[in-house]
């Protein structure tokens, strides 16, 4: 399984390109069954959630291989619509198969999901989607047994703004007849994304990115190339590591307007950033203050995925940090490891108050989930001495070279098997 081992105090500088973003290309990758043909993805990031993502591909009987940087999929060879459980159980995001292969093949069977343990994420609200758009869907034993039923085009209308239940609502309505429209409907940057692929496919989609998204009934389909986007989450990780560790960092091909919250925090923590259209420059001297409340919330407010790496660049600064958890119940699970460096953090339910400490200290502890173990990663960049982490199989669910990309930018740190 192996540990990174970092050595801390040192700053980081240069430039990087970051990788293609993980929460977008897992439904684009679902959505390649939805015809019986190639598509080519271009800045596929090769992440172990990918790697389960293709192992479905393959039980379903599509081809699914590497041609270099590029990850090409053939669905015309899929005959089957059932997805093993050792296959659902590697990663939470594997229900977005299901919109899809119910479009294909008008049934669909899979087991409930896994993934990290971030507290209760049921995805009665796919079910619910779907079920609104008239598929039969019967639950029993961990099993999903679903048939299309008499899907057609309809209007349906979120509770809440999931980002999976509208991704599976959308590749769902894709295999409906007539004009489908979805209300309340998530709005994060990864459903434009999806969009974007979907629409080269020939299906008729347009409003992704705000709260109403319609699908114009089943449209011929083929053979395309698609770009992922960059991952926002992803860069989020480096600006913060940065700031935490200080020096100078340029990050290449990313959209500004999608890390906005988070750059609009590092301003106000001390750092000084410039953007353009593709890229951000950080500079950062590594004394950082402490920020008004951060509060997560859904796309465009501060995103759940980067509360963790913000909270781990604001250790040692100078006052007090409050964070609000509106997501996830158990998403401070983090924490625990990063007071093993010194930090000083007290949780309260959905709360949880960082009052900044003058040093961290290097330690042994254990990657708790993905975006945990990414925090892990900032506070030890900027820790005194050498921090060993281990359980890393989860930040290598989302983070394609971090070893490498951190290494490029003059940190100490490195892969021990």
């Amino acid at each position: 399984m192996g540990e990174f081992i970092i050595e801390g105090g040192r700053p980081l500088r240069g430039s990087l390109q970051v990788q293609g973003a993980k929460n977008s290309v897992l439904p684009i990758l679902a959505a390649t069954i939805l015809h019986s043909g190639v598509s080519v993805l271009h800045h596929c990031p090769r992440l172990r959630d990918v790697d389960a993502s293709i192992r479905i591909l393959r039980q379903l009987g599509c081809r699914a291989d590497w041609e270099g940087d590029d990850l090409v999929v053939d669905a015309s060879t899929m005959v089957c619509s059932q997805i093993p459980d050792h296959l659902m159980r590697e990663m939470r995001s594997s229900v977005i198969f299901l919109g899809a292969i119910l479009s294909r093949c008008g049934e669909a069977e899979l087991s409930l999901p896994g993934g990290c343990e971030l507290g209760p994420r049921p995805i009665d609200l796919h079910l619910a989607a779907l079920r609104q758009l008239g598929a039969e869907i019967d639950e029993g034993g961990g099993r999903l047994h679903c048939r299309a039923g008499d899907m057609c085009g309809r209007e349906i209308t979120l509770s809440i703004p999931s980002v999976g239940a509208t991704e599976n609502a959308l590749l769902t309505a894709c295999g409906c007849e007539g004009v489908t429209t979805i209300f309340n409907a998530a709005r994060e940057p990864e459903i434009d994304d999806l969009q974007r692929f979907l629409r080269a496919m020939g299906h008729q989609v347009q409003g992704a990115g705000t709260s109403v998204v319609t699908v114009a009934g089943r449209s011929p389909t083929h053979d395309l190339e698609h770009t992922v986007m960059p991952d926002r989450i992803v860069a989020a990780t480096y600006l913060a590591a940065v700031a935490a560790a200080g020096g100078e960092v340029e990050l290449k091909g990313v959209d500004y307007r999608h890390l906005s919250t988070v750059i609009a925090a590092l301003h106000e923590a001390g750092c000084r950033i410039h953007s353009t259209g593709s890229a951000v420059l950080l500079r950062s001297t590594g004394e950082l203050k402490g920020v008004r409340p951060i509060r997560t919330a859904p796309y465009p407010g501060f995103p759940t995925d980067a509360q963790a790496v913000l909270m781990a660049s604001l250790l040692k600064s100078k006052g007090t940090t409050v964070f609000v958890e509106n997501i996830f119940e158990n998403r401070y699970r983090h924490v625990d490891e990063l007071c093993r460096m010194g930090a000083d953090i007290r949780v309260e339910g959905r709360v949880a108050v960082v009052c900044g400490v003058e040093r961290l200290r290097g330690a042994a502890v254990e990657a708790t989930d993905l975006r945990g173990g990414a925090a892990m990663v900032v506070a030890a960049l900027s820790a005194e001495g050498r921090s060993r982490i281990g359980s890393i199989h989860h930040v290598q669910r989302g983070y394609e070279n971090i070893v490498g990309d951190l290494s490029a930018l003059g940190a100490c740190i490195s892969l021990e098997a």
